[in-house]
């Protein structure tokens, strides 16, 4: 039988990405993406809830996460959940899981981006 495993989500980046460069020189980055659910409680008031998702991207889209990404930038991210398993010194585990981008678009407009030199390094189809 066939499964599904497929997130998409619209929102923005809280805070600026963090990059590494793992030991055979591939890029990840790091981010959240937050969203908001909007919902009536049982006595019909509009409320609100924040979710926070970690992000995880690779290779060239990490180098594009990198150079584009910054805190609030509004962003539509598509990928798969993956659960980590780590284990402490103390053999405890801690399971995270986190969405891994497999393709994201940046949904701000051109005008938001802060220079002219970052203008110039982004292709039209990316917004």
């Amino acid at each position: 039988m066939r499964t599904v495993n497929k997130v998409i989500l619209i929102g923005n980046i809280t805070r600026d990405p963090s990059v590494k460069t793992t030991e055979n020189g591939k890029k990840i980055a790091m981010f959240t993406i937050a969203t908001n659910r909007y919902f009536k409680n049982s006595e019909w008031e509009n409320k609100s809830e924040a979710e926070f998702h970690n992000c995880v991207a690779w290779w060239t889209l990490a180098e594009r996460v990198e150079s584009f990404l910054k805190k609030w930038k509004l962003v539509y991210a598509e990928g798969r959940l993956k659960t980590r398993i780590i284990e402490k010194e103390d053999w405890t585990k801690i399971y995270k899981t986190e969405i891994v981008v497999s393709n994201l678009i940046f949904l701000n407009k051109k005008s938001d981006f802060e220079t002219s030199d970052e203008l110039d390094n982004i292709e039209d189809d990316i917004f």
